[in-house]
């Protein structure tokens, strides 16, 4: 199967895998890359039996004494035990190209982990050739630490180091330090990690914290945020206006950039937070010198948006939003979950419907003119999981919620160890009724709908290239048309209330996709009638 053109990434739908949960193979509880290459055939087989992906980005799997399960690296150019060795890494590159699957790492610049060789160097002397590889600051005169910046993870950003008696800046944990990217010897040796890879074959990077490798030069305060109120997460306290998003950091980007440019085919897409108008200016100027893609993750930071959960007005302003921030040529990048936040059944079941937002959400994921990321397990359902005390590994959960809920094994079967492993999991299981082996060949399941808007979505020019206009309709109801010239329009309506609703649609034609099965083939002549909570595509009649 052809790779295809270079700018494969506009058509792909992207399937996130955390390799602890993904599948054991060797029989430590943890999932590793063996896993991960046993369940490619589910992932994309070719046929309309497998999910259908076209990519996949691999969470962490560098080597690192897992402070923040990975994302504290101490070696940029290799693979954790725990998962497997180089070896299997390149047999995994090649198992997925020989499906036709892109392979993506996770790439993080922005900090180590403080057993990277790099920082034991630079911590061991103030004058050190590697000292300012990293951030280093004394103390304020009055003894205080150098700046007010809060660590993502909660308390101070700044931790001394008894050897030298400065302190270093961690934007995270403690064991995380931050690089210094304004140091030209840093930027490079980065730059040359993601070189390594792509001579290996790796075909693009999901970018950590993009937004956070530049800082202000004088490392200055942080402004006060005048509307965080006691309660609030203490990190809210402040607008990180002078170590993320910092303008510089649009340069450092294009740098970046040019790296990808080396090897043609690659892609980068970046974790980057803020309004849409900053989102927009990661992908650069209109010659695409930014980054490919750049996350919006409003789909799953609602509330931090002051917007109400799965709710249509507020779906509509955000992908407004989006599109209008967005350079000529650029699209948007969605999710509607991930390794950090809970899962989207978890996050929208108050009333316990949770699953029939789902299947909306899946709708409009895969309908929406973007690049679309699914979290694995996501396309079965699969909630956070109630996980006792003594059973909790995440170690942001000491100032935060933590994030283990939403990171457990992925659920193959009902059988006592879900098809994941034979021994005791790193974290427990949710429950048995959410797993594929029920789902595979049930033609009414999440997962099902999952495939047939996956493989929809293949083979319709409109949704893979087509653009995006916004369609009249009424309260509670967010539809919208995939335009390309020469074929057919796809209309796409999704209710986000609970009572019915009718959507005009004057042109008519056929329902080609809907979280209500029995409405698949159903003709459309001027009216489209939504049950509650329910989502359609509708074909157009060929101009």
């Amino acid at each position: 199967m052809s790779l295809g053109p270079e700018d494969w990434w506009r058509e792909a739908v992207v399937y996130q895998v955390y390799p602890r949960s993904f599948q054991d193979t060797d029989g430590d509880g943890i999932g590793d890359l063996e896993g991960v290459i046993q369940r490619l055939d589910y992932l994309n087989d070719g046929t309309e039996r497998s999910l259908g992906i076209d990519a996949i980005w691999l969470s962490p799997t560098f080597p690192s004494p897992m402070a923040d399960f990975g994302y504290d690296v101490s070696d940029y150019c290799g693979v954790h035990p725990d998962f497997g060795t180089m070896e299997t890494m390149d047999r995994l590159i090649a198992e997925c190209h020989r499906r036709g699957i892109r392979l993506l790492l996770d790439w993080v610049p922005n900090h180590t982990s403080e057993q990277h060789p790099w920082f034991v160097e630079s911590r061991s002397s103030r004058d050190n050739p590697r000292r300012d590889w990293y951030i280093w600051r004394d103390a304020k005169p009055d003894g205080s630490l150098p700046n007010n910046w809060r660590s993502v993870f909660g308390g101070p950003a700044w931790t001394r180091d008894e050897t030298t008696g400065q302190y270093y800046l961690h934007s995270f944990l403690k064991e995380q330090p931050d690089l210094n990217w304004r140091n030209p010897e840093v930027e490079q040796a980065m730059l040359d990690t993601l070189r390594y890879w792509f001579d290996r074959g790796i075909d693009g990077f999901r970018i950590d914290v993009m937004g956070m490798i530049i800082k202000h030069p004088d490392l200055a305060d942080n402004p006060l945020n005048g509307d965080w109120m006691p309660g609030d997460r203490e990190r809210s306290s402040q607008l990180w206006q002078n170590n993320r998003n910092f303008p510089e950091v649009y340069d450092a980007v294009k740098r970046i950039r040019a790296v990808f440019d080396e090897y043609p085919g690659r892609m980068g897409v970046g974790e980057v937070f803020g309004t849409a108008g900053e989102v927009g200016r990661y992908y650069g100027d209109e010659d695409g010198d930014g980054l490919h893609l750049a996350f919006n993750f409003q789909f799953i930071h609602e509330r931090e948006h002051g917007l109400t959960a799965w709710d249509a007005g507020a779906l509509r302003r955000i992908v407004a939003a989006a599109e209008e921030s967005l350079p000529p040529g650029a699209q948007p990048c969605y999710a509607l979950g991930n390794h950090d936040r809970p899962r989207f059944i978890s996050r929208h079941n108050a009333d316990g419907r949770g699953r029939e937002r789902a299947r909306a959400a899946a709708v409009l994921l895969l309908g929406l003119r973007n690049t679309p990321f699914v979290y694995y397990g996501e396309e079965i359902g699969m909630e956070d999981v109630d996980i006792p005390e003594d059973r909790l590994q995440d170690p942001a959960r000491i100032r935060t919620v933590g994030r283990d809920p939403e990171r457990t094994p992925m659920q193959w079967d009902a059988s006592p160890g879900r098809g994941f492993s034979e021994v005791e999991p790193w974290l427990p299981f949710g429950e048995p009724g959410c797993n594929v082996a029920d789902q595979d060949s049930d033609p009414e399941s999440l997962l099902s709908l999952y495939r047939r808007a996956v493989w929809l979505r293949r083979r319709t020019p409109a949704l893979l290239r087509g653009g995006y206009r916004e369609l009249p309709a009424p309260a509670g109801v967010f539809a919208w048309a995939r335009m390309l010239p020469g074929e057919p329009a796809i209309a796409v309506a999704v209710n986000t209330g609970v009572d019915p609703r009718e959507v005009e649609l004057p042109g008519g034609g056929e329902v080609i996709l809907a979280t209500d099965r029995s409405m698949e083939g159903a003709p459309v002549s001027g009216r489209l009638v939504l049950p509650p909570l329910a989502a359609a595509m509708v074909r157009a009649p060929r101009p």
